[in-house]
């Protein structure tokens, strides 16, 4: 029933915002390159490590840099294909609009819930993500304000995955991945941008091994900005690597 309700509202919530983009002429067009490295790593039958970093370009595929991300977490595992993990992110604003000269901090603590559905040729992923984002003033192009802003984030996450052929999921099998994530924020500081973003891939996985895997297809991303008439869409390349490590002695 939860996840039905929050199926509803992030169609809603992402629909209303591209109807707002249909009527809005303020929108900014950019194609980007997202490059990512994503772990989980199992050291025992309860407990894990999560890490994953990330850097994205900020126009014309290769020019500029955008922002940079490294996350951090420790994981406890309810079940095999249910688990809770919280964690702690650095993120680095590259210099942009609003500070020209300057990169812009984040640190981003986060807690999420993450769970597995795994059928003979389909396989489900879905988390549920809360973070809370303390980011750093701006008090011109070239120089950091005293003071953070700040405001809470729900992200919910759905991928699905269709293998493509006999190998089914095996080392050297493609799969068809098709992922959906909204992204809603809250707390004092949101006055206009509840609706922050939408992030909608389609692409191939390319199993390299059991514990390896590799996604390369299609973003896009429609998010409106903090001052509610201001709005982007992004379509972008993603370049995705996966490792899922398994250290238990006894399986």
């Amino acid at each position: 029933m939860i996840l039905k309700r929050l199926l509803v509202i992030a169609i809603l919530l992402s629909g209303s915002g591209l109807y707002v983009s249909a009527q809005t002429k303020d929108t900014e067009q950019l194609t980007q390159v997202w490059l990512g490295y994503l772990n989980q790593t199992r050291l025992s039958n309860k407990w894990g490590i999560w890490v994953d970093a990330h850097l994205r370009t900020k126009d014309d595929f290769v020019t500029g840099l955008n922002t940079g991300i490294f996350r951090a977490g420790l994981t406890y595992y309810l079940k095999d294909d249910l688990k809770l993990t919280t964690g702690y992110a650095f993120v680095n604003h590259f210099p942009g609009d609003n500070h020209k000269n300057i990169s812009q901090p984040e640190h981003r603590p986060w807690q999420q819930v993450q769970w597995h559905t795994k059928y003979p040729k389909v396989r489900l992923m879905q988390y549920i993500r809360l973070e809370e984002r303390w980011r750093r003033k701006i008090l011109n192009d070239n120089e950091l304000a005293d003071g953070y802003s700040f405001n809470f984030k729900v992200r919910y996450n759905f991928l699905a995955q269709f293998s493509l052929g006999e190998r089914k999921f095996q080392p050297r099998s493609l799969s068809l991945v098709l992922n959906d994530e909204l992204h809603v924020n809250f707390g004092k500081q949101i006055v206009y941008n509840y609706f922050d973003q939408n992030r909608i891939f389609a692409g191939l996985n390319y199993q390299l091994s059991q514990k390896e895997n590799l996604q390369v297809g299609y973003l896009s991303v429609f998010q409106q900005l903090a001052a509610g008439n201001k709005y982007k869409n992004v379509h972008g390349i993603r370049f995705f690597y996966f490792q899922n490590l398994d250290l238990r002695k006894n399986k």
